[in-house]
């Protein structure tokens, strides 16, 4: 039962006065009633993996896990729509529509273990945002339950319907805080019949960007996949990968991994090949080496997913997933260690991200886990003078709800609080999330 305890954030862990464990949406409205009636706090939990511990207990809260509200209840290959309790793993729903030649375009690290619920509830990117968007412009429907037990069935499967107010928006990247989503209603997508991959290497930051920006003119919206890693990621990821060896011959400060996908197999191969070509003759980018089999990919994708790896690794006080300017993210990144370094001891701080759609991951390393708090606020605040947002995926949630003015003004705040008096007059759904 420990699992209930904590997510994967560095937020305190506590055990849940109780924990409740529903396998239908009936059995879930019938509980969020009781405890409505009795003004008990509910704690909502999915699948544990979000950042900013909003799924682990405050005192005197009742964990609500839809773990048990799993599967895949109906998928149309013919309208490409995929319907599922909010319980079911990312995974599952992604080998789910392979079965049909389909996809469902949204993909993360943790993506045997998040929930779609918990990934709709922070409305998750993953890696192929730039092409297809955020986790919201995924979702045609959603079933959800009110704070009082209602059960609003909105499984809307039409791509166009205006009729009305869009109410699945209100849930989506609100935490769980207006109301819990019990059921699902995705897009799905063709599955592309080849996918090509690329480890590539640039000697600054400047000329990554503008191997994005050349090859988005170059490969359109092909292009599903443009990551970064700073050097001292890299590096750390292939300490962590003992199973995977520098496929470089010297080391570079930047790494890119880029994938485009495409239907024309042999002849989309030459242009991707082409394409990375010119970007290494224009002086962007000074190596490249492309993945010829799926095992090379998925060596490729592994160093990028090393931070699951890295997350257990001892002396991190900070793990920050924040959005930024593109043009401003290496600045803010050096302005992030000389800040740091001047203030604290054995400062040592991560960078890597999917760049293209303005994300940045942060982890920070210290000699002293004291220094914990002192190091978020100042990262906070950096990101605030920026001109970032505070959190670029996995929400607010406890951890950086005090920070939120930095990324939200006056009015909006209070619209938030507006809707979630409204919605939760007793205030028990993740009660001290967000506001």
């Amino acid at each position: 039962m420990f699992k209930h305890n904590a997510d994967w954030s560095l937020a305190p862990s506590l055990a849940p006065s109780a924990l409740l464990r529903p396998d239908s949406t009936e059995k879930l409205s019938k509980v969020v009633s009781i405890c409505n009636l009795h003004r008990r706090p509910i704690v909502v939990q999915g699948g544990m993996t979000g950042l900013a511990g909003g799924a682990t207990p405050q005192s005197q809260e009742v964990a609500i896990s839809l773990e048990l509200m799993s599967g895949v209840e109906e998928l149309d290959p013919v309208a490409m729509t995929l319907s599922a309790l909010a319980g079911t793993p990312l995974q599952v729903l992604q080998e789910a529509a392979l079965q049909h030649r389909l996809v469902l375009p949204l993909d993360l690290a943790a993506r045997g273990s998040c929930s779609i619920g918990g990934n709709l509830s922070t409305n998750a990117g993953g890696t192929e945002v730039l092409r297809y968007g955020m986790a919201r412009s995924l979702v045609l429907g959603l079933e959800v339950v009110l704070a009082d037990g209602t059960i609003v069935n909105s499984m809307n499967k039409l791509v166009k319907n205006n009729s009305g107010y869009d109410l699945k928006q209100l849930f989506i990247g609100s935490e769980g805080t207006l109301g819990i989503i019990s059921r699902v209603v995705l897009q799905l997508q063709p599955q592309f019949l080849a996918t090509h991959t690329a480890l590539c290497a640039s000697n600054d930051y400047h000329s990554a960007i503008e191997v994005l920006n050349a090859l988005k003119r170059g490969l359109g919206g092909g292009l599903t996949g443009f990551e970064v890693m700073w050097a001292n990621y890299y590096r750390r990821a292939l300490q962590v990968l003992p199973s995977i060896t520098d496929p470089f011959r010297q080391q570079h400060p930047f790494y890119l991994l880029v994938e485009y996908k495409d239907n024309r197999a042999e002849e989309s191969a030459e242009w991707f090949e082409s394409q990375l070509y010119h970007q290494i003759e224009s002086g962007f980018l000074v190596d490249a080496l492309v993945a010829k089999s799926r095992q090379d990919a998925q060596m490729f994708w592994r160093i990028r997913d090393g931070i699951s790896e890295l997350l257990n690794s001892k002396g991190i006080v900070s793990n920050q997933d924040i959005s930024l300017p593109i043009h401003l993210i290496e600045d803010f990144s050096k302005a992030l260690l000389k800040k740091l370094a001047e203030n604290y001891e054995g400062i040592d701080a991560l960078f890597f991200g999917h760049i293209a759609d303005n994300n940045l991951h942060a982890v920070v390393y210290a000699d002293r886990a004291d220094d914990a708090e002192d190091i978020e606020r100042d990262i906070m605040e950096l990101i605030g003078e920026f001109g970032g947002a505070i959190t670029a995926e996995h929400g607010v949630g406890v951890l950086k709800k005090d920070y939120l003015s930095l990324s939200r003004n006056h009015a909006e705040i209070a619209l938030m609080k507006t809707l979630k008096q409204a919605m939760d007059p007793a205030n028990i759904l993740n009660r001290g999330r967000v506001i």
